[in-house]
């Protein structure tokens, strides 16, 4: 278990109590693979019984009917055994975080990140690191889930660096990460795909409805500057006092190539060639995605902020050639890297550490893939934004009802678009008639779906960020993990009902051209749009 700090009052003791006692309940489940393992069980049994019992809903675009499908069905039962190994290779983290490694793993054993990281922790002030990692990771939303295996490891390297809880650094990473992926300093890629889901579900109450790829740039920005002090507060004075202090000589079995010490000639030579190597490899994108008349990383026949769609796919790629051209330049002038066989030995070393995360995997895509086969999803996710139209809300809690039920389908579908793309076409136009534009309700929705992200055993890199975890505190369980960031959630939601309800009631503009309200078409045009798609 996590060893507490002294309390500082009884507020204080009674929170970490709390912690304490959701810890122990945490660590008393079973190993997280187990854990994957019963939750494919009960999905089978449910998908069962939804079948059995017809439980379906009506896509709204379409109009067929979506069906829950049974996990035991012969057709199930066959992609189970005969695609086994394609289910493995198609769970999404997986390729991402063995590509990015291969070249990390390189750049961690030659010393390159220990020295990078010294150098620049000790021109750091103390008191800006912990918002700066957070700010970082909130940017870092535009490299997709390249984020979770590049900045949470050296997160956890800096703030060892500096004479702090690793694990802090590991809980603000992955708050800046996964519990506020609803915000963002500047609109990237998941914008355009969200929004995208959006504009044929306006369409269908207004066919004139545009895409606007900046539709949720205010309010993104204002989660990323008021979550910054939250997350700040929380580090500082619940995550870390909790974790207790931290000593440096703990970092050599956690973190191989790290050096603590004053850096000399070799390893100042070695961080000049490694960043001639990082330069070469940033021309090398820059002229594949801005040379004229030859641009892969360019999507020409696609507009605005698209275009750059291959670019950022592109950086996973990216990320390992800089770890690995860095790495050995490093490493060739401190002498920790003498031929290619050092290379390829340092690769083979890294690979070896994530063989944990590839068991976790194994068991994880399955149950991610067994879920979309049952199509519960969908299912669940339509008949969810039924049950908010018939509430009958004020429209400011209505739009906090749907951020807790995006909340709540994020502990069971992981997918932020695939629960959109099933939702979307309900909500927006229901809230639309209403008066509420299709970007506020999208924005409600997205900061609903990041909330219980760094929570749930579920989320496809919950395993790894484990995993970084324990190579730490190897005793590190389910239920520390829940505990460390379980703070981060409550601050998150608090503050995100609080901007929902503070846009809506002041009709604030969503983004550039985006406002907060809508006014409905005359009711004749309300109608006839939906039946000509039915």
């Amino acid at each position: 278990m996590i060893e507490s700090g002294d309390p500082s009052g009884p507020a204080a003791r009674r929170w970490r109590g709390v912690l304490d006692r959701i810890e122990r309940l945490g660590d008393a489940l079973p190993d997280p693979v187990f854990i994957f393992l019963g939750c494919i069980a009960l999905l089978m049994a449910v998908s069962v019984i939804a079948a059995t019992a017809g439980w379906s809903a009506i896509n709204p675009v379409t109009g067929a009917r979506l069906e829950a499908q049974s996990l035991l069905s012969a057709a199930n039962l066959a992609k189970l055994l005969v695609d086994m190994p394609e289910t493995m290779t198609r769970f999404p983290p997986l390729g991402l975080v063995l590509v990015v490694m291969l070249g990390a793993a390189v750049a961690e054993r030659s010393g390159l990140f220990g020295a990078l990281l010294g150098g620049a922790v000790r021109k750091l002030p103390q008191r800006v690191l912990t918002p700066a990692v957070f700010l970082l990771g909130v940017m870092s939303h535009h490299a997709s889930d390249a984020a979770y295996v590049v900045l949470i490891p050296l997160a956890a390297l800096i703030y060892a660096e500096a004479g702090r809880h690793p694990l802090a650094g590991v809980a603000i990473a992955y708050a800046g990460i996964s519990g506020a992926f609803a915000g963002n300093l500047i609109p990237g890629q998941f914008d355009v795909l969200i929004l995208g889901i959006t504009a044929p579900a306006a369409q269908l109450i207004d066919p004139s409805f545009e895409m606007n790829p900046l539709g949720n740039w205010w309010f993104t920005l204002a989660i990323g500057t008021l979550f910054t002090p939250i997350a700040w507060w929380i580090t500082d004075k619940v995550v870390e006092p909790r974790l207790g202090p931290w000593r440096a000589d703990e970092a050599a079995s956690a973190a191989p190539g790290v050096s603590f010490e004053v850096l000399g000639e070799p390893q100042r030579r070695g961080l000049r060639r490694a960043g001639v190597a990082a330069l070469l490899i940033v021309a090398l994108f820059a002229a594949l995605t801005l040379w004229p008349g030859f641009s892969p990383l360019i999507d020409t026949a696609a507009h605005g902020p698209k275009r750059m769609t291959p670019f950022y796919s592109a950086l996973i790629a990216a990320f390992m050639l800089l770890f690995l051209t860095t790495g050995w330049a490093y490493g060739a002038a401190t002498g920790a890297v003498r031929s290619h066989r050092d290379i390829v030995a340092m690769m083979g070393q890294g690979m070896r550490d994530m063989a944990p995360y590839l068991v976790l995997a194994f068991f994880a895509a399955h149950f991610v893939a067994m879920f979309a086969w049952s199509n519960l999803g969908p299912v669940m996710a339509v008949n969810g934004a039924d049950l908010l139209r018939g509430i009958g809300l004020p429209k400011p809690l209505l739009l906090v009802s749907l951020l807790f039920m995006s909340s709540i389908l994020d502990l069971v579908i992981g997918s932020a678009s695939a629960k959109w793309s099933a939702m979307a076409p309900v909500v927006v136009p229901m809230l639309m008639l209403l008066g509420i534009s299709p970007e506020m309700t999208t924005a409600a929705y997205r900061m609903g779906d990041s909330i219980f992200n760094i929570v749930t055993p579920l989320a496809s890199n919950f395993p790894l960020v484990l995993i970084i975890c324990q190579r730490w505190r190897p005793k590190f369980g389910v239920g520390s993990m829940i505990a460390l960031m379980l703070p981060y959630t409550l601050g998150f939601m608090a503050g995100g009902v609080l901007l929902v309800l503070t846009w809506v009631s002041l009709h604030l503009p969503v983004g550039p051209g985006a406002p907060g309200t809508y006014a409905p078409p005359p009711l004749k045009a309300a109608v006839a749009a939906p039946a000509t798609v039915r």
